[in-house]
């Protein structure tokens, strides 16, 4: 099916740039870092468990709320996963090669992490790759939305909402408040989602209006107890924690929490965040993470400089020519790239 050419409205919001966007994206993967590597308080308090899941979900709906508005603005289906692929496959699959070469596996195991798959069951993760089990949602997620857009964009005004809903109450039936498979998971992807739309107006001006009334400090705090492990049910709502929190910062964040977000420092960290997470998890499979407490602590700061060192090199070097060559040959080039 053709893909339906963007109308004049649609065409200025395919150019719009969020800047406290690329904030966000630097608090979660730094809350990820933090969870993935550093003590965060005393064992009992479960911070460590928290930082994770709250960077986790905002990642996913930073995603969800950045893909779907790329689609629902008219970019073209095959245009956007040429440029997923792109900006996705090249590093996660280097890094796939490398954990493949220091460690055995059978062809199957192989196979279902490079097509990204390995997160369903029955999970078959590599070692030192098993954070790329995020991949997998969100390549999974980019097909899924991808067909529904080719079928209509109006569509997607539908779906995506019964799609996330479909998710929790998925949860919530299974009491499973949080898991890396992608149908006990994607709530935290497609509420992204549903953001974006109302955000471009799809369900009409009140709910835009609504999303941009939204108190930014009590959505924090929200957030922040429904990401805690203890606080048992209240955990199915961190999709929509964190969606509410991104959308009440989209036009009215507030002046000292937008000074924190778009400073050069957290756009410099969200501009190599993907590499950072890739890195950080591989490199805890060598040396630089082996050893008993004491001595992996120790090793944290070289960890931490080379991840960032690595990150840096890879973005720059590796990544971004890549996705500037796939963007200056593909259609829609103009827009945004996130």
């Amino acid at each position: 099916m053709t893909a339906q050419a963007p109308s004049p409205g649609l065409a200025r919001v395919r150019h719009e740039r969020i800047p406290i966007l690329d904030g966000w994206r630097a608090v979660s993967i730094l809350a990820v870092l933090g969870a993935h590597l550093l003590p965060i308080g005393p064992k009992w308090l479960h911070l460590n468990d928290e930082a994770g899941a709250f960077g986790m979900a905002l990642f996913f709906t930073l995603s969800g709320f950045l893909i779907v508005s790329f689609l629902d603005a008219g970019m073209p289906v095959k245009t956007f996963l040429l440029k997923r692929c792109a900006r996705v496959v090249p590093l996660s699959w280097f890094a796939m090669i490398f954990l493949v070469l220091i460690e055995k596996y059978d062809f199957a195991t192989i196979f279902r992490n490079f097509v990204f798959t390995s997160n369903l069951p029955p999970v078959v993760l590599f070692h030192g790759g098993e954070h790329l089990w995020s991949l997998c949602l969100e390549m999974q997620f980019y097909l899924t939305v991808a067909l529904i857009f080719l079928a209509s964009r109006s569509l997607g005004k539908w779906l995506i909402p019964l799609l996330c809903f479909s998710v929790t109450i998925a949860r919530v039936m299974s009491g499973t408040p949080i898991s890396i498979i992608t149908w006990f998971r994607a709530d935290e992807i497609l509420a992204g989602g549903i953001v974006a739309l109302a955000y471009r107006g799809r369900f009409g001006l009140r709910a835009k209006t609504a999303l941009a009334k939204l108190p930014t400090w009590p959505m924090l705090i929200a957030y922040l107890i429904v990401s805690h492990p203890d606080t048992g049910p209240l955990q199915y709502l961190r999709p929509y924690g964190a969606a509410l929190l991104v959308g009440s910062t989209l036009t009215n964040a507030p002046r000292s929490l937008e000074r924190v977000l778009v400073t050069r420092a957290m756009t410099y960290i969200a501009e190599i965040s993907y590499a950072l997470y890739i890195i950080h998890g591989v490199l805890s499979h060598t040396w630089l993470g082996s050893g008993d407490k004491l001595e992996k602590y120790l090793k944290r700061p070289l960890l931490f400089g080379l991840t960032f060192a690595l990150a840096h090199l890879s973005t720059r070097y590796f990544e971004q020519p890549i996705t500037r060559s796939v963007r200056q040959r593909s259609p829609g080039s103009a827009m945004v790239t996130h």
